[in-house]
């Protein structure tokens, strides 16, 4: 009889290599120091490149002089990005770059280079929505509505007006922006570059510079950060490569720590103004607001579809206005914007809670049934009230301690995200001696792509994760997706156990054949195959069938065939204290609870939650671009003044993975940007729930808590 085989995931067993614990295997290089980075490629004749940008935030170019720095020291090329009569439109635009012998040759050249500039009007303050009507600085972007607004708030309980907020922020990687060029022929070139996208970038180095995109080779065997602002080659690395050419020698050109904050992209801030209201029970029974931020000279703001969000209100109103500002750029940032549609939206929900003197957590769970997964986010709920123990310190808003200046809170959000499988190919091999090799033009940015594509390739096979070799990180191999959208680990995972399930039974068919049994049968597991318990064979003497060559096959996706799904949520609460004295907010304690379907490897993915929820922490209580209206200045571009948590400011941090039955059968699901979503909100309400008070505008700094109180 034909053995019958389908694509799947094996169930859920004990010993499965798959939603184990297991350590990123480039941990060791990356802690060592043996992992080399782009801003770590230094080859023997490579030159160093410095930039210098444009300190105004708005001005024409009158005069630009470059004689003097080519001519200096250690000089071999020299790149205008903006030359004589080009309108710069913020602060840090590029102007020129030098490339020279060393790094301060370039950098004494740099200031050799002679700029004067015609400055312009501009506008940067992105919370002043009436004056950026007086400056003609706003764009509407629509607004739309859904039921009857008006008649619901007539028959409200309760109806809160309140101003909420969240600043923009800036991307600052770890390792900056930026590449080492190499042209390894007339036309031909290697670039090392610091990319969450390496199948995607070799065009958008070739066509700028003539090239076939075949000529172009993209490496990335590490990035230090992306978080959704490194997909492009940007101008930065098409400069390195013109430099490259013309000095005929590597270039290597990394953006500084203030052009890194300044123009590698933002975060959009949101603004808004809501009115919601409930009925007695808690139930949210109209919802009308206008919102406003800025992502730059686009004036565009957090979505208007999405807002508010997650919950779907039966009357609602809403409309947006985008702020034209004289500052850098905007990116995608781990789940845009879905922090600002949360922090706008839960934030309110709390104050209804607290007009109503109920508890936080009840009227957020009355209104599960306007969420697309109430049978998800209430097991959530109770899971995280446990592990934060909600019922027996909650308390009504402001009642938070005695007579001392300390007051503790708790509050609650929750957040939802994709997390789609994106397109993707790759090739697995099985060699003759057992050997199993994997290529896919992926990244691992970090979050251990390697480690997942090789557990599912260990799992397949029944092997060790050393006996598995797993090759990304250059565009040479076939074509994989950008690692954005949390979108990378099913890209992978699928296609490799696609490929890898096809050799498994072209084996399984030998190995039958060769030992006259069923193969249908047969099973794999710890480096042999079996029948009943009983082993036939092990991998090798089994892969010894093969013949001389490997065998290979070609793995796709994303396909619908039950590995892969979309749609994940959870919740998150915290725990905090606030000092009045001197408004000082303190994480004592934060509770995530994630679901992400099928779970490849537990210590990663709670690795994943707890780095969301530092940057939540950041974006919550500190983090901020700061711009001087006067003078347009981003003013705080620094990582003294730029202020991120330390170890002290984080507090205890409590990860539960929700994986049931229902949700381990959906398949994987990606997680690397659903955990920062809740944190803002959930932060923003533990304080108003300690001090009685909501502060309108995250991150909540000692000055605006006091200004609240």
């Amino acid at each position: 009889m034909p053995v019958e085989r389908k694509i799947g995931w094996k169930p859920r067993e004990a010993n499965s290599l798959i939603g184990g614990r297991h350590t990123r295997l480039e941990g060791s290089g990356k802690a060592t120091g043996h992992a080399k980075f782009a801003a770590d490629t230094q080859k023997k004749d490579t030159l160093i490149a410095k930039a210098i940008s444009c300190p105004h935030a708005h001005a024409t170019i009158k005069k630009l002089d470059t004689s003097l720095a080519a001519k200096a020291p250690g000089v071999k090329a020299v790149h205008v990005f903006n030359g004589e009569g080009i309108e710069i439109k913020w602060e840090g635009s590029l102007v020129a770059a030098v490339a020279a012998e060393t790094a301060d040759q370039a950098r004494d050249a740099a200031k050799l280079i002679k700029v004067e500039y015609e400055v312009l009007p501009h506008w940067v303050d992105e919370a002043d929505l009436e004056g950026a009507i007086k400056a003609e600085a706003t764009r509407p972007l629509g607004d739309n509505q859904k039921g009857d607004v008006a008649a619901a708030l007539k028959t409200a309980k309760v109806v809160v007006k309140g101003r909420y907020g969240v600043a923009t922020i800036s991307h600052m990687c770890m390792e900056p922006h930026g590449s080492h060029c190499e042209w390894t022929g007339d036309d031909e070139l290697e670039v090392t570059l610091s990319t969450q996208n390496v199948s995607g970038t070799g065009g958008q180095f070739a066509g700028p510079l003539g090239l076939d995109a075949t000529k172009v080779h993209i490496k990335c065997d590490y990035i230090g950060g992306g978080f959704g602002s490194k997909f492009a080659a940007d101008e930065w690395g098409l400069a390195a490569a013109k430099m490259a050419k013309d000095a005929g020698r590597p270039v290597r050109l990394m953006l500084d720590r203030a052009a890194e904050l300044k123009i590698a992209g933002t975060r959009p801030s949101g603004f808004a103004d809501v009115t919601i209201a409930a009925n007695a029970d808690g139930e949210i029974i109209a919802w009308d607001s206008h919102h406003w931020g800025t992502s730059g000279l686009q004036g565009s703001t957090v979505a208007l579809s999405q807002y508010p969000y997650v919950f779907e209100f039966a009357n609602r109103n809403r409309k947006a206005t985008g702020i034209k500002t004289n500052c850098g750029p905007n990116r995608a940032w781990r789940a845009p914007p879905h922090p600002q549609l949360c922090a706008l939206t839960d934030t309110a929900i709390d104050d209804v809670a607290a007009k109503l003197g109920m508890d936080s957590l009840e009227v957020f769970r009355k209104n599960l049934d306007k969420t697309p997964r109430p049978e998800v986010y209430g097991p959530e709920l109770d899971i995280a009230a446990k592990l934060i123990d909600w019922k027996k310190k909650w308390h009504a808003h402001g009642k938070g301690a005695g007579k001392g200046p300390i007051k503790q809170g708790l509050g609650v959000a929750i957040h939802q995200w994709g997390g789609r499988a994106h397109a993707a190919l790759c090739t697995v091999k099985v060699h003759p001696d057992g050997a199993v090799e994997s290529f896919g033009g992926s990244q691992d940015i970090g979050t251990g792509t390697r480690t997942a594509i090789a557990i599912v390739l260990a799992e397949t096979f029944g092997l060790p994760l050393s006996a598995v070799k797993v090759n990304i990180g250059s565009s040479k191999y076939p074509r994989s997706g950008p690692s954005g959208g949390s979108t990378t680990i099913g890209g992978v995972s699928g296609p490799n156990r696609r490929a890898a399930l096809q050799l498994l039974w072209q084996i399984t068919d030998l190995v039958a054949k060769k030992y006259e049994v069923e193969a249908g049968d047969l099973t794999v597991s710890k480096g042999a195959f079996r029948l009943k318990n009983k082993q036939v064979c092990t991998w090798k003497e089994a892969c010894s069938l093969i013949g001389p060559m490997p065998i290979e096959a070609q793995g796709e996706g994303p396909k619908s065939d039950g590995l892969t799904d979309s749609g994940v949520g959870g919740v998150q609460m915290a725990d905090v204290s606030v000092d009045i004295d001197t408004g000082k907010v303190k994480i004592n304690k934060l509770v995530a609870v994630q679901d992400c379907g099928l779970i490849i490897d537990r210590l990663t993915a709670e690795s994943q939650v707890y780095g969301g929820l530092i940057m939540g922490i950041a974006y919550a209580v500190s983090e901020e671009r700061i711009m001087d209206n006067k003078t347009g200045r981003f003013i705080n571009a620094d990582l003294v003044n730029y202020k991120l948590p330390r170890i002290g400011d984080i507090g205890e941090l409590v990860v539960e993975m929700y994986e049931p039955d229902d949700q381990y059968d959906r398949g994987v699901i990606g997680l690397g940007e659903p955990p920062v979503i809740a944190t803002g909100a959930a932060i923003s309400n533990a304080v108003a729930n300690a001090i009685g008070v909501r502060v309108s505008t995250l991150p909540l700094t000692p000055k605006r808590v006091l200004e609240a109180l």
